[in-house]
């Protein structure tokens, strides 16, 4: 008789099921959250909360200096040990990526210090496409996001168009060309107002010198003809007499 073999054997060899626990756990830390099917998720979350619980006791063992002493050197000399490699051993032997371990022991272990168990959340998907299984999501608790669980009461609004109504529809027709027309009429008042601004702004001095004497002239000239048809007037006169 076989002992010591509790749970689902989901269809594979001992040696199989453990190297599939050990590649979803390192996912799972990973990634801090996979999709896979409610078996395998119920399978997985023992095995990862246990190397997580291994991670928070080699956290508080460092936070507190309880850690043995190294081994003397040449020389004789104890060095007292900073890190917890006992259970970083004892976790290294499930999970082989290191960069994964580190991800472990450095991020995930300071963020469920405080927690007593509970690190994992099975969320239901239901029956997939195909084959009909079963599927769900399993998730670090302390890593999801934070709208999750929020109800919303709030209902989506209707894409569908808004129908005008015959009178506004008519309103709008009589208002709209009247108020174009205006726009441009003071579009086109403001543009040449703005014309003529520049062009005077353009105009050099010289110019304005040459026109206000040719003015001055033609002032003069205006003033000189009367006296000239008066002098003939007269000439006339004395011419009859």
């Amino acid at each position: 008789m076989i002992h010591r073999r509790v749970g689902r054997k989901l269809g594979r060899t001992w040696s199989h099921k453990k190297a599939l626990m050990c590649n979803m756990a390192t996912d799972l830390f990973l990634h801090k959250k996979i999709v896979t099917t409610e078996a395998k998720a119920k399978e997985l979350r023992p095995f990862a909360e246990a190397l997580i619980t291994r991670a928070r006791i080699a956290l508080r063992n460092e936070q507190n200096g309880n850690l043995p002493n190294s081994r003397p050197n040449k020389n004789g000399e104890v060095i007292q040990s900073k890190t917890d490699f006992t259970q970083r051993r004892q976790v290294g032997r499930f999970i082989k990526n290191k960069a994964v371990l580190q991800e472990l022991f450095d991020t995930i272990a300071p963020a469920v210090i405080t927690r007593d168990g509970g690190y994992t959340r099975i969320i239901k998907l239901g029956p997939r496409r195909g084959d009909g299984g079963k599927e769900a999501i399993i998730e670090l608790v302390d890593f999801a996001l934070p709208q999750d669980g929020v109800v919303r009461l709030k209902k989506k609004q209707s894409a569908t168009p808004v129908k005008v109504t015959t009178k506004s529809a008519t309103i709008t027709s009589a208002v709209a060309p009247i108020t174009a027309e205006e726009v441009k009429e003071e579009i086109a008042e403001v543009e040449a107002m703005s014309t003529e601004a520049i062009i005077e702004e353009s105009l050099p001095v010289e110019d304005t010198i040459v026109e206000t004497v040719e003015s001055a002239i033609e002032e003069s000239s205006s003033e000189d003809t009367p006296h000239e048809e008066t002098t003939s007037e007269e000439q006339k006169e004395e011419s009859a007499e």
